[in-house]
């Protein structure tokens, strides 16, 4: 059936620019290629104490060993040199470091690039208003999103860590007790059903999945299925956020919309923007995680947004797959206050459109396949 309603998500495999830059990426989609985390599993961690009894800093120590072990196999694995059926399971795995890591991150939270600081364990709240619950509003195959994700099996977390006045899932993201709670064992029984269904990927999202980064981890121990693991965020992480997911994600889908830190702070109330996000980007890209990057067109933002966008894309992920988004209407606070607002207050113009595209174009970014 989604051979029908997206026939141009198998037509998106016979373009050389896609296959290209989302070859990992569509070796794991076909079973070819065991994803990501499956390889994490495979890596021993040479320890002779319990995880638990380790300092942050020795975990970290650690990581970053068992990171660059990670990386041999699995370059070996993409270029089939290796089978993962030939190796034995670890007593304690890398896998199982990235879990302990994650809680230990979540006593005085820094998952987002806020690092409010509170101990979520114990029920604390910061900006996300999150404690160590997690959320999910809905799960199911997604046909809307980019050709060569259809049908992705998107999950989507409830709250955020940002707050943009014109968020079209305001009703997900600003109010985190929306939806089910899930424990980490129902989210690897989603991801498995999902996949079952006929999901391409496993996409989380929300909201933001960057709040749940713990149980999400965690889930991954409680699976085998091999499918593609996609993060599709607004890429405002910690530093250490992204150490976790970037050995674990297949491929990256982040939200590059701002292209200075006035316009972010004032219709997204995040501090940094620029700088963080596109840090985050480049370290995802320049690890060899293939990527789409999103960038929202916005009315009267072309110049202090788009084309600064497009410009560092362009400059700093030449590989990546761009979707220059033209699906803009006004929504929730922007939609009830107008007046607030009034650069963005307005539909998109064809004019706005068609220029976003033409420098795209002008900038040789590998766009219209996803677009």
């Amino acid at each position: 059936m989604w051979r029908i309603l997206r026939p141009d998500a198998v037509r998106v495999w016979n373009l050389e620019e896609v296959r290209d830059s989302l070859r990992w990426y569509h070796m794991v989609m076909r079973g070819e290629r065991p994803a990501k985390y499956l390889i994490c599993k495979k890596v021993a961690l040479e320890i002779d104490k319990p995880l638990t009894s380790l300092s942050e800093d020795a975990l970290w120590k650690l990581h970053r060993e068992a990171s660059s072990n990670f990386k041999a196999l699995w370059r070996k694995t993409r270029e089939g040199e290796v089978s993962l059926e030939e190796l034995s399971d670890p007593k304690v795995s890398y896998l199982d470091l990235k879990v302990e890591l994650a809680f230990r991150m979540l006593r005085k939270c820094e998952f987002c690039e806020r690092k409010c600081g509170v101990d979520r364990l114990k029920g604390e709240k910061g900006f996300c208003k999150l404690d160590s619950n997690s959320r999910v509003a809905s799960y199911f195959l997604h046909m809307g999103e980019e050709a060569p994700l259809v049908p992705s099996g998107t999950i989507f977390f409830t709250s955020c860590n940002s707050s943009c006045v014109f968020c079209q899932n305001w009703d997900i993201s600003q109010d985190p007790l929306s939806g089910v709670e899930v424990s980490p064992e129902e989210l690897a029984n989603i991801m498995e059903y999902l996949r079952r269904e006929g999901a391409k990927n496993i996409n989380f999202v929300g909201g933001d999945p960057t709040p749940h980064l713990h149980n999400i981890v965690k889930a991954l121990k409680y699976t085998d299925v091999n499918v593609p693991l996609l993060w599709n965020s607004n890429f405002y992480m910690s530093l250490k956020a992204c150490e976790l997911l970037i050995d674990l994600m297949d491929i990256a889908l982040p939200d590059l919309k701002w292209g200075n830190d006035r316009c972010a702070l004032r219709l997204s109330k995040l501090p940094n923007y620029f700088k963080v996000v596109t840090r985050n980007i480049k370290l995802f890209y320049d690890s060899e995680v293939e990527t789409i990057i999103r960038h929202l067109v916005l009315p009267s933002h072309l110049n202090c947004c788009t084309r600064p966008v497009l410009k560092w894309i362009a400059e700093n992920c030449p590989k990546a797959l761009v979707n220059v988004m033209d699906q803009w209407h006004p929504d929730y606070l922007v939609a009830r206050y107008p007046e607030k607002y009034p650069d963005i207050s307005r539909y998109l113009t064809e004019d706005e459109i068609k220029e976003a595209y033409e420098e795209a174009e002008r900038l040789k970014l590998r766009w219209r396949a996803v677009s």
